[in-house]
């Protein structure tokens, strides 16, 4: 919805209850907008929970104060100059209920993302009517009782008394409607008296019957309609710019013709003969395609060869005598050059009204310019996808690199800092290193086993790495490297990798391989310095260099499966209170001779 109707909620709440209260309501509503902007549109949920906040803050109720938001539009767009509109539909509040989507209509250019309900009466009487609402919006069955109670009371001088009759949802693809019938009480004899009046008049000017080919010579493109939405006739010039050779008679008339407005409509014979104070608009194929089936050239994409589609305004007005419907209606055309890209002529438009004149003149028609509107509006949902989509893709690619490379080298090295600026050195950084034991195979099947195995392992370590505050490096093979203190330095290295060594074995320990067997890993962990920077150009990545590494490294070909072997560096930073730590004596190390090394345990 647009700002307008938000701004005229905090206004008169500002103005009824106070600044406090207004801050209040904001704050129990969760609204993270201090204030409103007219033209800018905002989710529809945010009327409701408003409503809701005030509810809550006061001690009223929700369905009061949607009311009451429903007057306050009414007396907050009298402010900006709309009244003069409301004023100008009609004599009686029955003539302004009958006009009020062309009101809507008029306002799709200055509010174009406007998704307006529809109204139409359905009985109207001396002591009152039926209205029929019908939106694509839930929950504001109040808010409109409040609008029309408002309305009748500023600009007709009633008092209206609302209340639902009948309250259903439709469904027409993915979207959902709400329809609410509404019984309006109100003192409509003025207007019953007017129509009476003017009923009797055209009794005593009652003319002699004449055939309904007579109105098709006077509106050429009109079309009839029966009850069953087929088509009885057309005028002269429509059949004669049908480029189909199939005939249209018999058929259904949502075969040739695209209703366009009223919009959110169905395009039915109860729509239509409750509808015939409204403007209608129809979009005709010519008969080159099928509306219902989706069969027809897009008039869009039309080749320089085709001609495009027609746009149709005028009125439908029931005929009761042969029980059919006939658009009274003229093609849009806005200028000269126009016609021939239609197939049409100076001499095929009316002889009555003014579609020559603003022809030759090269008047824009509004309906012209909301078509043009409505394909810009469409490539912009087009370009919004593309947006989002794009944004999708860079979020992947941002979790990719992340993967690769930790985030905080990553953004250097995207604002332009090389790989080599990377390298820094890390006084204290504790290392595991984890390894699958038991895992062999000589045949293809044996080893897809093992990969699957290694995917479920190493899946549930990553899993562990945020929530322990450790970086995992990579996976050679069957081994898992992690680091802590590289690259976000902390004091709790030891600890967090300590803590994340035991619960891969507790995780593990409940873990069965692919084929049924017990996975088992063995771990080596050891502290002190090292280097680590990015390193490659096509496949990058974060690696550590230094003794300590290739020492953790050895802590884990010296361990044993289901065991964690950690070095004397690890074990003079560890915490003997937190955990058990065995001695394991001294065990002979590739390259270093013989180290005391200790086992890591739980307490």
């Amino acid at each position: 919805m647009y700002g307008m109707l938000l701004e005229s909620v905090q206004h008169f709440v500002q103005l009824e209850y106070g600044e406090q209260i207004w801050y209040r309501v904001l704050e129990q509503a969760n609204c993270k907008y201090i204030c409103f902007e007219t033209h800018k549109v905002y989710p529809d949920n945010i009327m409701a929970s408003l409503a809701a906040a005030c509810a809550e803050v006061t001690s009223a109720s929700y369905d009061s104060f949607m009311n009451f938001f429903g007057r306050c539009f009414v007396r907050y767009f009298s402010t900006l100059g709309y009244d003069v509109t409301v004023k100008a539909t009609g004599r009686f509040f029955t003539d302004f209920l009958q006009s009020v989507d062309n009101i809507h209509s008029q306002f799709c250019f200055t509010y174009p993302k406007m998704k307006s309900p529809s109204i139409y009466l359905t009985d109207i009487d001396a002591s009152g009517c039926i209205l029929v609402y019908r939106s694509g919006r839930q929950g504001f069955t109040q808010y409109v009782m409040g609008q029309l109670q408002q309305i009748a009371k500023d600009f007709y001088n009633l008092q209206v008394k609302v209340r639902v009759l009948d309250k259903a949802s439709s469904a027409a693809g993915s979207k959902c409607s709400v329809i609410v019938t509404y019984r309006l009480d109100f003192d409509n004899r003025p207007y019953m008296q007017y129509k009476a009046k003017r009923t009797s008049f055209n009794e005593i000017k009652r003319f002699s019957p004449f055939p309904c080919s007579l109105l098709l010579e006077l509106f050429p493109f009109g079309i009839i309609i029966n009850p069953d939405m087929k088509i009885m006739g057309v005028g002269e010039k429509l059949a004669e710019i049908w480029s189909s050779k199939e005939t249209f008679l018999s058929k259904s008339v949502g075969c040739y013709f695209k209703l366009r407005r009223p919009k959110g409509i169905t395009f039915s014979w109860k729509n239509t003969r409750n509808l015939q104070s409204v403007m209608f608009e129809l979009e005709c194929n010519r008969g080159s395609g099928n509306f219902i089936s989706r069969e027809h050239p897009d008039s869009n994409r039309s080749s320089p060869s085709e001609l495009k589609n027609v746009l149709l305004k005028g009125q439908m007005k029931f005929i009761s005598d042969i029980n059919a419907i006939i658009f009274l209606c003229s093609p849009i055309i806005n200028d000269l050059d126009e016609l021939p890209e239609q197939g049409l002529f100076l001499n095929d438009l009316n002889q009555h009204g003014l579609s020559k004149e603003m022809v030759l003149a090269g008047w824009q028609h509004n309906s012209k310019l909301e078509i043009m509107f409505d394909k810009e509006a469409q490539r912009s949902d087009e370009l919004e996808k593309s947006y989002e989509l794009l944004d999708t893709w860079k979020r992947r690619g941002d979790d990719l690199l992340y993967s690769m490379i930790p985030k905080t080298v990553a953004d250097r090295l995207r604002t332009g800092d090389s790989p080599l600026s990377t390298c820094e050195s890390f006084e204290a950084v504790t290392i595991l290193f984890c390894e699958l034991v038991g895992l062999s195979s000589d045949t293809l099947e044996g080893a897809m086993q093992v990969v699957a195995t290694m995917n479920t392992v190493f899946s549930c370590f990553d899993s562990l790495m945020d929530k322990y505050g450790v970086y995992k490096v990579e996976t050679v093979g069957q081994i898992y490297m992690a680091v802590s203190g590289a690259p976000e330095r902390s004091t709790n290295h030891v600890e967090n990798i300590v803590t994340l060594a035991l619960e891969m074995i507790r995780q593990v320990g409940g873990m069965k391989g692919s084929d049924g067997a017990k996975v088992d890993i063995r771990i080596g962990i050891h502290s002190g310095p090292v280097v680590a920077g990015v390193v490659g150009i096509k496949v990058p990545r974060y690696c550590f260099f230094g003794d300590t590494v290739n020492t953790a490294s050895r802590m884990q070909s010296t361990s044993w499966p289901g065991m964690i072997n950690i070095s004397v560096d690890t074990k003079k930073l560890l915490c003997s209170e937190k955990y058990k730590i065995e001695n394991r004596g001294k065990v002979k190390v590739k390259g270093k001779g013989e180290m005391e090394t200790f086992w890591l345990f739980v307490l």
